[in-house]
């Protein structure tokens, strides 16, 4: 399906920290599952001792790593910290740490991890770590002022402008397809019916239909010409753009309604955090030698 072909983003907004470079390291799917059906809880007479597995002992630090994980994942469902005093969460996390340990020693035993991709898997998974841990400290140590956040809301609200516009099009490939257009429609043809010759498959099959956008949504000789249209009239003359020639008619107009500032303040700081990302990524690439 053919996207709109006059679209283009409103924000100026990159792409999720957590999405850069692919940094994020998903944990093991089974991180956050309970404990494995028919195995009972390792209860320790005494909470302050660590069990060994075949000789190996557990680590108390891997433990509350373990347990701070799963506080924040639990935080994110449920909205609360977990108490790392909790004895049901400590034999959870103390489970957990159990499973992976006998896992882990039978996939060393059949060699696993000697495996070429195996070793090229950690690599990259180290690497992975380190980035996004670096970034993470990058973003935390330059917190975004209240003033650029402010100018960053006022520019994007100018950009979006008053008003609202419902549209239709009919984009052809020539200057007289669109002239044929507008004479068939000065002769009561029907747009919908027209529009099923568009090339804009995204919405010939709607009439054309653009739904509701501001005329920042449009590439400028587009909007231009729509925003001088009456309600329920189509353009006199073809508009062309660079993806050929357009037939437009106006359906409706509004009051652009616009988030309050406090609304949409965090996804403001997390945008400007990125754009700071990617300009660092620039810099460090651009005082690199790539050979």
């Amino acid at each position: 399906m053919m996207r709109r072909p006059m679209n283009r983003r409103l924000s100026r907004s990159t792409p999720a920290i957590a999405a850069l470079l692919l940094l994020t390291v998903t944990p093991l799917s089974w991180s956050q599952q309970a404990p494995l059906p028919g195995l009972p809880a390792q209860v320790l007479p005494d909470p302050n001792r660590l069990p060994s597995v075949n000789g190996k002992p557990l680590s108390k630090a891997r433990l509350d790593f373990v347990m701070k994980q799963q506080g924040g994942a639990q935080a994110g469902q449920q909205g609360a910290q977990q108490n790392p005093q909790d004895p049901q969460a400590r034999q959870a996390a103390l489970d957990l740490l159990i499973s992976r340990e006998v896992v882990a020693q039978e996939a060393e035993k059949k060699g696993i991890a000697r495996r070429p991709d195996v070793q090229m898997q950690i690599e990259m998974a180290r690497q992975e770590i380190i980035i996004n841990n670096f970034l993470q400290d990058y973003v935390r140590t330059r917190p975004v002022k209240e003033e650029a956040l402010k100018a960053e809301y006022d520019r994007a609200r100018a950009q979006r402008g008053e008003n609202e516009y419902r549209a239709r099009h009919i984009l052809v490939e020539t200057e007289a397809q669109a002239v044929s257009i507008i004479e068939q429609l000065g002769k009561g043809g029907n747009f919908e019916e027209l529009a099923k010759q568009s090339k804009d498959a995204g919405n010939k099959d709607r009439g054309g239909d653009l739904d509701w956008n501001p005329p920042s949504a449009f590439v400028k000789t587009f909007s231009d010409a729509m925003v001088k249209l009456e309600k329920g009239k189509f353009s006199a003359t073809p508009v062309r753009t660079q993806f050929g020639w357009h037939v437009i008619q106006l359906d409706d107009m509004r009051t652009a309604s616009f988030p309050a500032y406090n609304e949409v303040k965090p996804r403001i700081s997390q945008a400007l955090q990125e754009q700071e990302v990617q300009k660092l990524i620039r810099e460090l690439r651009s005082k690199a030698k790539v050979e």
